[in-house]
């Protein structure tokens, strides 16, 4: 009874998926010079706890819409493995302890990560049963974790969190728009219009994909334009980068649902594989910036 209680709050705060976003303030915390473990706890917790909080959040909001998509029929509110009430306390638990533990850090990481969490939740949610464009405001908090990272090591906003945070940014499109073109049936049958065009898995939308890939391009390279990292960040991003485009490419030439999966995991592997590249191919120069 205790396990399948557990296993109902995992999937309620979708835990895997906070797991994945905590390893990109991780990136950005470390790519800003951050050392401290102690700090590293609370990042990553604090982190998991409010993405936790955002996550039951949706949840909660889409109870009814759940039941009606086969992908989150078996969640526990649509299954009645959880009351409402229950769920409420989960989230308001996990929100506090969570921003506790980020205010701890800094003010600013407790900000960012409110901020977030309410632009998530009241902002983006609503708004993806409205228009298409709620990938574009969900794509503001879904940039925040390296930004974040990188402020609670330095304790002040500055271009290396914005340039951290706009890389991130732009990957988010082609990488949602890949999920939206695999679960496409499903979103529809709950009401969600997620694709860039009304046409939905069409040329159109395939093009405003690889065009977004193409462009993470050259965002991808600013650390190393501005100098932060080495030679081998601008060879290996341009490699990656090339081989991510190519995924988008064939999907266009295609508009194949096979493509779009195969771009679907290979943008869950490009993003934590260039963050750590930045982190480990850090210049110099760049390192002394924070070491002084």
């Amino acid at each position: 009874m205790i396990g399948k209680k557990i296993k109902a709050y995992l999937i309620f705060t979708k835990f895997r998926l906070s797991a994945l976003v905590v390893i990109s303030a991780l990136s950005g915390y470390l790519f800003n010079g951050g050392h401290d473990g102690w700090e590293i706890f609370l990042l990553l917790v604090g982190g998991s706890l409010v993405t936790a909080a955002s996550n039951g959040s949706n949840q909660i909001w889409e109870k009814d819409l759940d039941i009606l998509m086969k992908r989150t029929a078996g969640r526990p509110l649509p299954q009645k493995e959880m009351n409402l009430n229950e769920a409420y306390a989960v989230v308001f638990i996990t929100l506090v302890v969570g921003m506790y533990m980020l205010y701890s850090i800094n003010m600013y990481s407790a900000l960012l990560g409110f901020s977030a969490f309410v632009s998530y939740v009241f902002i983006y949610t609503p708004m993806k049963r409205v228009s298409s464009w709620a990938v574009f405001v969900g794509a503001f908090p879904g940039a925040i974790p390296p930004m974040l990272g990188a402020i609670a090591a330095s304790g002040e906003f500055s271009l290396v969190p914005g340039i951290l945070f706009f890389v991130q940014f732009v990957w988010q499109f082609p990488h949602f728009w890949a999920i939206a073109w695999v679960a496409f049936d499903d979103y529809e049958a709950g009401g969600f219009s997620l694709l860039p065009s009304k046409t939905g898995r069409s040329k159109n939308s395939a093009f405003q994909i690889m065009i977004y890939s193409l462009i993470l391009i050259p965002f991808s390279l600013m650390p190393w334009i501005l100098g932060w990292t080495g030679i081998i960040s601008l060879v290996l991003a341009t490699i990656l980068g090339a081989l991510f485009f190519l995924y988008s490419y064939k999907l266009f030439l295609s508009c194949d649902t096979k493509d779009a999966r195969k771009l679907m995991f290979a943008s869950f592997l490009y993003l934590p594989i260039m963050q750590f590249l930045y982190v480990f191919d850090r210049t110099p120069e760049f390192i002394e910036t924070f070491i002084r």
